[in-house]
């Protein structure tokens, strides 16, 4: 298969006893996700940005990676996060960047499916979408991630309603997102209702992550909407960033195989679960999915 990922890399930079740690975040956990299941037939595209002084942090993974589409930046997008305790993260950006740049690719309908992860909720603008699905017949597998938060005057990120979020909806097939995230999609509903209202705008799929409960999946059937819940693996958790990036890339890549989503929801429940419990999540032999 030939499979296009789309998503700004990130430097990620953790706050830690007084010490920083910087290490490499963004759309390189998705890539991460999909070698832990692509094999040697397949080919992977990415969709991203990078520079000189920065790409050694990336450049182990990446080599196994086509680069064919990615674009230079004089800046790479940092993030500094803060994830002790148990709810959302707190993330603060220096060198937001702006959006990456499609114009590289002139024939969509190669690929075999298209995730999009908006890692900092610029990675592309509506239109740019708009422009994919027009021309790509195939599947669009779409994380919400940070589009799902606004940025303010001091580059904190907050949760607010997604602006536009119905022809964000119109134009993907699958959507991934949180708790936090599906309600500034739908506001003011159960998740229930939530799901059934996203499925009336496009999507077939939704897949609502749910961090240590585990992970929920809706979709139509003739008419129905049919609901999947999974409990999330018991795992010493020693890590809380790119699990869900893991997650969604093994997802995206086992139903475009096999349309199957039950089985690619408990193959990726069980990838996110061994991300979580990865010391250091950096090299492709940390996702375990064959024991």
């Amino acid at each position: 298969m030939k499979i296009l990922l789309i998503g700004h890399s990130i430097i990620d930079h953790f706050e830690e006893l007084n010490s920083e740690i910087s290490k490499p975040g963004g759309i390189f956990y998705s890539l991460l996700g999909i070698l832990s299941l692509a094999g040697r037939e397949d080919e992977i595209f990415l969709l991203t940005c990078r520079n000189e002084k920065s790409f050694h942090l990336f450049k182990e993974l990446y080599s196994k990676a086509n680069l064919t589409f990615i674009n230079e930046a004089e800046n790479m997008p940092e993030v500094i996060l803060k994830t002790s305790g148990s709810g959302e993260r707190e993330e603060t950006y220096k060198n937001l960047s702006s959006r990456l740049t499609i114009d590289k690719v002139n024939d969509w309908n190669k690929f075999d499916g298209i995730l999009i992860n908006m890692i900092t909720g610029f990675d592309i603008t509506l239109d740019q979408l708009k422009t994919i699905r027009k021309d790509f017949s195939g599947t669009i597998y779409f994380d919400v991630h940070t589009l799902s938060r606004g940025v303010d005057a001091n580059m904190e990120r907050k949760f607010r309603p997604v602006p536009q979020i119905k022809e964000w909806l119109a134009n993907i097939d699958i959507l991934q997102c949180n708790e936090s995230e599906l309600k500034t999609i739908v506001q003011d509903k159960d998740e229930f209702n939530c799901a059934k209202e996203i499925l009336q705008f496009g999507p077939r799929i939704i897949i609502v992550t749910k961090g240590e409960k585990g992970a929920q999946t809706y979709s139509l059937e003739n008419g129905d909407i049919k609901s999947l819940f999974l409990k999330a693996e018991r795992v010493d958790a020693m890590n809380k960033v790119g699990c869900g990036d893991v997650f969604g890339a093994v997802f995206f890549y086992s139903y475009i195989s096999t349309r199957d989503v039950n089985n690619s929801l408990q193959l990726a429940n069980k990838a996110g679960a061994s991300a979580a419990a990865a010391k250091n999540l950096t090299i492709k032999r940390e996702i375990k999915l064959n024991d």
